[in-house]
Formats: structure tokens, C-alpha cells, sequence
């Protein structure tokens, strides 16, 4: 991301940069997320490698791997959250540049084939990114809301002794399930 694409990124907006598969260098660092930070975007996810961890730490925001235990989230006001698939050590200013912005880009895995398109929603945590399509978001909610409160209810009966089986079958029972279209 070149800096005249950093300077225009909305507040609130979460940066996703897709690097070409088996790109080495670094896509994302250290003046970016000063900027970033500065725009108040939410957070950044490099589907790549990002680089300047020492930077990144002296703004006081979480720089972490979206696998992996070294992961690391702070919760807090106004904390820029960048997620990335490796760390680099270079800038990849002689290989690569900005192709695009506010275009869907895909996300470089062999193991599955998505999209990421403006407005969807991306969700981090020390788990990994979940992306969230824009269009599923309000049917999504309805259903989490019924699986976080029987969760709880579960954790609560395995706090006082119940077993795992006991518990889930108790609570999972009411949870809400997404209709299935029929083909």
C-alpha cells in the first residue's frame, strides 16, 4: 500500500492487503499503521507478511499472526489491530504496488478459494480472521446471539460440576440454525 492510498482510508474501515502468493518481502509496516492509526481505522489484516514489530509496539496497538500461539489482541480504545500471515524484513517497493482499493480481492490459500469485498465484515481474535459477508451480517447476528447465550449457559452448569454431554444437551438444543435453501 502506497501512501497515497493510506491517506484515504475512512475511519472506522479495516485494511485488508492480499500479497501475491509466495511474495517474501514485506507488504505492510510500521508508517502504516501510523497512519492508519492517525485516520482511526479499526485495524489491518495482511493476507502476506507485515514487518517494523518494533514500531507497531511503540504505538502501543497489537501486532500478530492470524495462526499460531505468538498471536497477541489488546482490548481497548482506539487499539489498531493488524493481523498477518508471517513477518517480513524488506518492503517490497521494487516488486509490487497498489492495484487496486475498494475492489473485491481474493484471498491467497490453496486450501479454500474466497473473496473479500468492500463492506463485508472481518473478525479477528487470536483464533483467526473470520470474513463475514456484508449481505449474511443480519441473519449471522440473530443466529450468534442464541449461540453465545447457550454457551454460557453451558460454561455455568460445568462450573458447578455438570458434565459436558449433561450441559450441551441441555442448552445447544434451543440453539437457532440457519435455514437451508433447498436446491
Amino acid at each position: 500500500m502506497n501512501a497515497t492510498k493510506i491517506d484515504f482510508v475512512p475511519s472506522g474501515s479495516i485494511i485488508f492487503i492480499s500479497a501475491p502468493p509466495n511474495t517474501v518481502n514485506a507488504v505492510y509496516g510500521g508508517l502504516m499503521s501510523t497512519r492508519a492509526r492517525y485516520l482511526n481505522a479499526a485495524g489491518t489484516i495482511v493476507d502476506g507478511r507485515f514487518r517494523d514489530l518494533q514500531e507497531h509496539r511503540k504505538l502501543n496497538f497489537p501486532v500478530g499472526r492470524v495462526y499460531g500461539s505468538d498471536s497477541v489482541r489488546i482490548n481497548g480504545f482506539n487499539q489498531l489491530q493488524v493481523f498477518a500471515r508471517d513477518v517480513g524484513t524488506t518492503a517490497p517497493h521494487e516488486l509490487l504496488r497498489v492495484g487496486e482499493v475498494n475492489t473485491p480481492v481474493r484471498l491467497q490459500s490453496e486450501d479454500q478459494e474466497a473473496f473479500i469485498h468492500p463492506g463485508d465484515y472481518l473478525v479477528a481474535d487470536l483464533n483467526g480472521v473470520v470474513l463475514l459477508p456484508k449481505q449474511l451480517a443480519q441473519r449471522a447476528v440473530k443466529l450468534l446471539a442464541s449461540q453465545v447465550e447457550a454457551d454460557e449457559r453451558v460454561a455455568k452448569d460445568l462450573k458447578s460440576g455438570k458434565s459436558f454431554s449433561e450441559a450441551a444437551k441441555r442448552h445447544r438444543a434451543s440453539v437457532k440454525m440457519p435455514s437451508v435453501a433447498k436446491l
